[in-house]
């Protein structure tokens, strides 16, 4: 049975996890009662820190130290959050509207007409080109 790992697995217990985020466990407990860092629990209740959640304890001990309250710290977390969902949000919705644009029948193209205007075509036609020659021959005064 092959065991998938990413930045979300829950490998650390708390002691580690503290470690690693160069902060005593009691700090990390005191972050999960705040709601800064939610660790995931095991069936018997004991904390599991990913590699994401001491990435975001470290972020916390950076913001303290220049600072920053600890509602503050929320509320930089939140639209961190926030940023990264509207962003995988954005290219959802770009990838969508290319497979759109590109699987739509009857999609549009347009071209210059030969008046300068611009002509919408449907998909594989071509602008109609007049192949007429105009001689221009200056009036003769004499």
């Amino acid at each position: 049975m092959a065991v998938s790992m990413d930045e979300t697995s829950p490998l650390f217990v708390i002691s580690i996890a503290a470690e690693l985020a160069g902060m005593h466990p009691q700090t990390l407990r005191q972050y999960d009662r705040l709601g800064l860092v939610s660790p995931t629990r095991t069936a018997g209740k004991s904390r599991r820190y990913s590699m994401r959640d001491v990435a975001q304890l470290r972020e916390i001990a950076q913001l303290s130290s220049e600072g920053v309250s600890l509602e503050g710290i929320r509320r930089v977390l939140d639209l961190e959050d926030e940023v990264t969902m509207l962003r995988d949000r954005v290219r959802e919705l770009e990838g969508m509207l290319a497979d759109e644009l590109l699987n739509r029948p009857g999609r549009r193209v347009f071209a210059a007409g030969s008046a300068g205007d611009i002509v919408s075509l449907r998909a594989g036609t071509r602008v109609r080109r007049e192949n007429a020659v105009v001689v221009w021959r200056p009036l003769e005064r004499g």
